[in-house]
């Protein structure tokens, strides 16, 4: 858990931002949050609740999409990001790993992996140091690392996406949809590397995650996002007991397991917004 110095030093802050696609789509709705300093913060909720939307305004990646920031701001360490492009939020610190891994697929590993390293200055021990950090993280990709990453699994390409990361030497990550496609062992090995990350090198995380069962269980504090706002947002141990949070996102309430059937009836009651 956080100590209370760690939960007081914010380096990221949304604030009641909105963003409309092709100058017509409202897709986020006055969406504000917090990220501390070395913390692991969640995004939740259930596809198409804005959450990569958020992440990607966040990096400076909307304007490829015809998506604009329209009211709000978005800073980092305090400084307004909105003048920023991606380039320059990569050497601030601050690195995106897409939905769906993004690996070059005719590159090996290994040279995707130093992909990362492009934008340091820091020289070629340095950077041999932190392929060494990777590879210590994920065992496997040392294993695989001549292999050319298109013929690797899916699990094996999400590896190689957060250890390309960790090459720019990050502050802070934005990690999409981490578990997407993936075997449930090998989401919680994923997420344990991302404690493990967090924990030894001091990096910040923001993640958007489906999964909120897993998410809530690694992460200290979660947004829940519905239809473009923040529904709820708490302590991740807090979510977790939360009745409602039970009940919509993890299928369980104080009869036990509740099916999709049951419960679907949650967006005509959706306790939180009375």
């Amino acid at each position: 858990m956080l100590d209370a110095e760690v939960q007081t030093e914010t380096v990221l802050e949304v604030n009641n931002i909105e963003v409309i696609y092709n100058h017509v789509i409202l897709v986020l709705k006055g969406v504000s949050l917090k990220v501390p300093k070395r913390g692991i913060t969640a995004l939740l909720g259930g596809n198409g609740a804005g959450k990569t939307t958020t992440l990607k305004a966040i990096s400076g990646l909307l304007a490829s999409e015809r998506g604009e920031v329209t009211k709000g701001s978005i800073t980092y360490h305090g400084t307004n990001t909105a003048e920023m492009d991606p380039a320059d939020l990569v050497k601030r610190g601050v690195v995106q790993v897409m939905e769906g891994r993004h690996c070059f697929e005719h590159l090996t590993v290994e040279e995707n992996l130093m992909t990362g390293a492009y934008t340091r200055s820091d020289g070629k021990g340095a950077i041999a140091a932190d392929l060494e950090m990777v590879y210590d993280y994920f065992p496997r990709l040392k294993e695989r690392r001549k292999s050319q990453a298109g013929y690797t699994s899916g699990g094996e390409q999400q590896m190689t996406a957060i250890g390309r990361a960790l090459m720019s030497k990050p502050e802070t990550i934005l990690l999409d949809e981490p578990s997407m496609g993936l075997a449930p062992q090998l989401v919680e090995q994923i997420f344990g590397i991302v404690k493990s990350v967090n924990e030894n090198e001091g990096v910040t995380f923001l993640l958007a995650e489906q999964n909120t069962n897993v998410a809530l269980r690694f992460a200290h504090y979660g947004y829940i996002l519905e239809s473009g706002r923040v529904v709820m947002d708490g302590p991740a141990a807090e979510l977790r007991e939360n009745p409602d949070v039970k009940e919509f996102y993890l299928g369980m309430s104080d009869e036990g397991r509740k099916s999709f059937r049951d419960v679907r009836s949650y967006r005509r009651r959706k306790r939180w917004l009375s």
